[in-house]
C-alpha cells in the first residue's frame, strides 16, 4: 500500500511537471528582451525586464490604429468569456426547464434534435453563422461575438438530467403554495442548480475565453480584438529586419492564462460537486 501511494504521487508529480514546466519557461522568457530571445531562444533564467514588459503590454497603445492596448484586449476577452458562460447557462436552463416541466408534443424529439447539434462543431456552421451576423450588421460588435455561440446542447443536456432528478414532491408543494412556473423556476430550481451552474460556468468561460476562430472572423476593428488574437498579431510583425516582440507575446500568453486559472481555483469545489453530486 505504501509503495502504491508513492507511485501514485510520483505519477502525479510527473504530470504536474509536464503541465507547469512550459508555463514557467514562458514566464521566465517573457522577462528578457525580444532581441535576446531571438538570439538565444527560450530561457529559464530571470531576465530582469518583468515590470517593463508587462507594463508595456497592458498600457502601451499599438496595433495598426495605434489605439489598442493589452488591457483593452483583456476586457474584450472578459466580455466574451462572461457573456458566453452566463448566456449559455441562462438559455440552457430555460430550454431544459421547458423540456422537463412543460408537457408539449414531441418534447423528447426536440431535445434529441438539440442534442445532435453536438455533432456539428463551430467550424461546420461558422460560415452560415457569419452570414447571418453580417446580414444583421452585427460584425465588429459584442453582440455578434457572443450571441451566435450561446446555444448549448451540452448545457441543455446536463440541466435536463438534473431537473429530471428533482423530486416531484417539490413541484407539488410549489403548486400548493400558489407558485407559478416562473416562481418555481426562480425560487426552487435555480437555488438547487447552483453547483451545476458553477460546473457549466467554468467549462463555458474557459471555452469562450480561448475562442480564436470566431473572433477572428467577426472582428476587423482592433477595438474588439481579444487577447488570444492579440498574441497572434504580435507575431505577425516580421517585416524586413524587424524582430517580433517575443517577450510581449509570451507576456500576453501568461496574462491570458490568469483569468481561467482563477475561475477554476475559485469554483473548483462547486465544479467537482456539480459533476459528481445531485446536491438536492
Amino acid at each position: 500500500m505504501h509503495r502504491t501511494r508513492i507511485l501514485d504521487h510520483v505519477i502525479l508529480l510527473i504530470g504536474v511537471f509536464i503541465m507547469v514546466a512550459p508555463v514557467v519557461v514562458a514566464f521566465m522568457t517573457s522577462t528578457h528582451e525580444a532581441a535576446e530571445i531571438h538570439r538565444n531562444g527560450l530561457s529559464l533564467n530571470w531576465g530582469g525586464h518583468f515590470a517593463e514588459t508587462y507594463g508595456t503590454v497592458l498600457t502601451r497603445q499599438g496595433g495598426f490604429t495605434g489605439k489598442i492596448t493589452g488591457f483593452n484586449m483583456v476586457m474584450n476577452s472578459m466580455i466574451l468569456g462572461l457573456g458566453f458562460a452566463v448566456g449559455k447557462i441562462v438559455l440552457s436552463m430555460l430550454a431544459a426547464y421547458a423540456i422537463v416541466y412543460f408537457r408539449f408534443p414531441l418534447a423528447t424529439f426536440f431535445f434529441w434534435v438539440i442534442f445532435t447539434t453536438l455533432l456539428l462543431p463551430l467550424e461546420v456552421r461558422i460560415l452560415p453563422s457569419y452570414e447571418v451576423m453580417n446580414m444583421l450588421k452585427l460584425t465588429n460588435t459584442y453582440t455578434g461575438l457572443v450571441v451566435p455561440l450561446l446555444a448549448s446542447a451540452t448545457g441543455t443536456f446536463y440541466f435536463r438530467q438534473f431537473f429530471k432528478s428533482v423530486p416531484d414532491e417539490l413541484l407539488e408543494a410549489a403548486r400548493i403554495d400558489g407558485a407559478g412556473p416562473f416562481k418555481f423556476f426562480i425560487d426552487v430550481l435555480v437555488p438547487l442548480s447552483r453547483t451545476m451552474m458553477a460546473a457549466i460556468f467554468i467549462i463555458m468561460f474557459v471555452y469562450g475565453w480561448n475562442q480564436y476562430l470566431w473572433p477572428t472572423l467577426m472582428t476587423t476593428d482592433e477595438g474588439f480584438f481579444t487577447l488570444v488574437r492579440g498574441i497572434k498579431q504580435i507575431l505577425l510583425v516580421w517585416v524586413g529586419s524587424q524582430i517580433p516582440d517575443y517577450n510581449e507575446a509570451l507576456a500576453l500568453a501568461i496574462l491570458a492564462m490568469l483569468p481561467p486559472v482563477m475561475v477554476v481555483v475559485i469554483f473548483q469545489r462547486w465544479f467537482i460537486k456539480g459533476l459528481t453530486e445531485s446536491d438536492k
